[in-house]
């Protein structure tokens, strides 16, 4: 079995994030969404934008976010497009809302093992690629965020949101989504993400920063401060690998704080997304870690 190649580099700073993407060698074709998450507003531990700067340019991208499915700053376009200004995105950046205004565009997934359709935002069809700049995290439902997560949870529209929540039930209230069965919720999920990737037919990039960990997710206006000290920069073709070598590096720490980070992952069950996406095709646990000096 070939194993699908990870880069890793312990130095997070903006050049180097350039530097492990173009080590994969990837060309990004047409026109290139760059998939971040924005931060809710009280958030201090989301990615800033300063840090990503050189990489959306080298790839000359379009930041691109959607509306949220709880209460907050980010629920509504009106709301979330003063957010993300507030935030410092739009000095940098075109930032485009896929899900700011009209119906929804609907991604099927035949082979999928809860969800059979996944709501995206319509302005996805802008795009002809996209890199997943994913900060990597804890999560209070998913049990951790990474690329897997920004392909599910963050591409969805705000509806998507809520039906991978409430694992394919339509017009879930907002009770539902934090009462559904989680092992259901985290193959939904799996199979949106799925969705996505067979959307961009192999023109993805993905990469993972690992600082600032917190068992919370950006998504949090009231977060946990982190738990462990960063760890570094990933960059893949593979978003399940990714994820896994993640876990893996936290696993392997010295860093105390490990534990109670995953305490939450592991109370979460929050592997099996890695697990199932891996059952999916959406890509391999097999990697090799390859060190970038």
């Amino acid at each position: 079995m070939i194993k699908s190649k990870v880069y890793f580099s312990k130095e997070i700073t903006p050049e180097n994030v350039v530097k492990m993407f173009e080590a994969l060698g990837k060309k990004l074709p047409g026109k290139v969404a760059v998939k971040l998450h924005s931060g809710e507003k009280g958030n201090q531990n989301y990615i800033r934008p300063e840090m990503v700067k050189n990489i959306v340019e080298h790839v000359n991208g379009v930041v691109v976010e959607c509306n949220t499915a709880y209460d907050g700053a980010r629920d509504t376009t009106e709301k979330h497009k003063k957010l993300i200004e507030e935030h410092g995105w739009t000095k940098y950046f075109d930032v485009d809302i896929l899900d700011a205004e009209g119906d929804d565009k609907i991604l099927d997934i035949p082979n999928g093992k809860v969800i059979k359709k996944n709501y995206v935002g319509k302005n996805i069809d802008k795009y002809n690629s996209m890199l997943v700049l994913s900060h990597f995290k804890g999560h209070p439902m998913g049990g951790y965020g990474g690329a897997l997560k920004q392909l599910s949870i963050g591409v969805a529209s705000g509806k998507g949101k809520r039906y991978i929540h409430c694992a394919g039930k339509e017009n879930g209230s907002f009770e539902d989504m934090f009462s559904t069965d989680q092992i259901k919720f985290l193959e939904s999920m799996a199979d949106s993400a799925k969705s996505v990737v067979d959307y961009f037919k192999g023109n993805m990039v993905f990469i993972n920063i690992m600082c600032n960990m917190s068992v919370d997710c950006d998504c949090c206006s009231v977060a946990e401060d982190p738990c462990m000290k960063d760890i570094g920069i990933l960059a893949s073709l593979d978003p399940v690998a990714i994820d896994q070598a993640c876990i893996d590096l936290v696993k392997n720490s010295e860093d105390v704080g490990k534990e109670h980070f995953l305490e939450r992952v592991n109370s979460k069950h929050g592997t099996h997304t890695i697990d199932v996406s891996e059952e999916l095709g959406i890509g391999s646990k097999e990697y090799e870690l390859i060190n970038i000096d």
